[in-house]
């Protein structure tokens, strides 16, 4: 058993609890990791919100990179030394959806921890729930194998932490979700962590304009250095008719990337005919996007969501470690701020004021 601190989520909404918890020991096909680094997602924030109510109590945090400190009996893929990443995404490997190339839909539950399952993270008030199967706000890990991907040594880990959620989501959902061919032209509402990582896999997949859509100039300017071509400030601007105006027309690809029915509806407007619009943004249960139908069937629109970049995990961020490496993938730039445990409420402050793309909690 390892003792380690942790944030938790007791009540919803609220702020996160520094408080010590005990891990148990890997059992058949888990791992302990020892955290190094975990981002602050917009996700996490909808939980502390109340938009979405998590089992409670709860450790928060899905993206994470470390170092595998041990492994329990059954593990054959990983290694005390290895370096990882972890992903939500855990797979089983065996159903209908990984078996058909779409591991990121996979659910099954002999994978994951159920609230009525025994509880891998104990305090003394009783058993914590672990956010995505990860609980990445924590100085420790105990997780099942298939959520984690080892990757090369030489990879600096606090950078490595954000591929597992802010750039496999944005990145993928270019690459994988909306297969962007070369020369397309593209939007992005939202410049924030994933946002950035779209306009970046744009730039990667060799779109010959990338136009970011934001309401804060500062996120605009650094949108330019993820390979925007042109920026739109939408508060001072009708955003749909400027993209437009900046097209000819509308854009072949928009994406949406922050979760609000009316960016969602607004991506959806800036197409051109036979364009398509990927929602990635995590819009709060119960709401619904209204559309045009005419636009479906006149125009050959498409909406589409796009879950976590629609990943095969092991397969994607080894290679985005090296698009790193070679200086093709830029994730310096996405840390505004390194903040300790200690610190992440007012990392999430931070967050929901717009001000930062991502703030990352580094482990002594």
């Amino acid at each position: 058993m390892v003792t380690a601190r942790a944030a938790i989520l007791r009540e919803c909404p609220g702020s996160l609890k520094i408080e010590d918890v005990d891990f148990v020991d890997p059992g058949p096909n888990e791992v302990l990791v020892r955290t190094v680094a975990s981002g602050l997602c917009h996700s996490d924030l909808h939980w502390m919100q109340g938009k979405y109510v998590p089992p409670l109590p709860i450790i928060l945090g899905h993206e994470a990179a470390g170092v595998v400190e041990a492994v329990g009996s059954g593990v054959t893929y990983l290694k005390p030394g290895d370096h990882v990443v972890g992903c939500l995404s855990v797979f089983c490997g065996e159903c209908d959806y990984c078996v058909t190339g779409r591991p990121h839909l996979c659910r099954e539950p002999s994978v994951r921890v159920g609230p009525a399952d025994p509880p891998r993270v104990q305090t003394v008030a009783g058993g914590v729930q672990q956010g995505g199967q990860l609980g990445a706000f924590a100085e420790a890990m105990v997780v099942h194998e298939h959520a984690l991907v080892k990757i090369r040594p030489d990879m600096p880990l606090e950078q490595a932490a954000l591929l597992g959620c802010a750039t496999i989501t944005g990145v993928g959902a270019v690459i994988n979700t909306a297969k962007v061919p070369a020369g397309a032209t593209v939007a992005v509402i939202g410049a924030g962590g994933v946002g950035l990582n779209v306009i970046q896999g744009a730039a990667l997949a060799g779109a010959s304009r990338v136009i970011a859509v934001d309401l804060l100039e500062s996120k605009l300017e650094l949108a330019t250095r993820f390979g925007a071509t042109d920026v739109v400030d939408a508060s001072n601007c009708d955003a749909v008719e400027t993209v437009k105006d900046l097209t000819g027309g509308g854009v072949e690809y928009a994406f949406e990337a922050i979760g609000l029915t009316v960016t969602a509806e607004q991506s959806f407007a800036m197409l051109t005919r036979g364009g398509t619009a990927t929602v990635i943004g995590l819009i709060p249960a119960g709401q619904n996007v209204s559309l045009p139908a005419s636009d479906l069937w006149m125009a050959e629109k498409r909406l589409q969501g796009s879950s976590m970049g629609s990943n095969s995990f092991r397969y994607d961020i080894p290679r985005l470690v090296d698009l790193y490496l070679q200086g093709r993938l830029n994730l310096d730039d996405l840390v505004s701020k390194r903040i300790g445990l200690d610190e992440v409420n007012d990392g999430f402050a931070a967050l929901e004021r717009g001000s930062v793309a991502r703030s990352l909690i580094v482990f002594e």
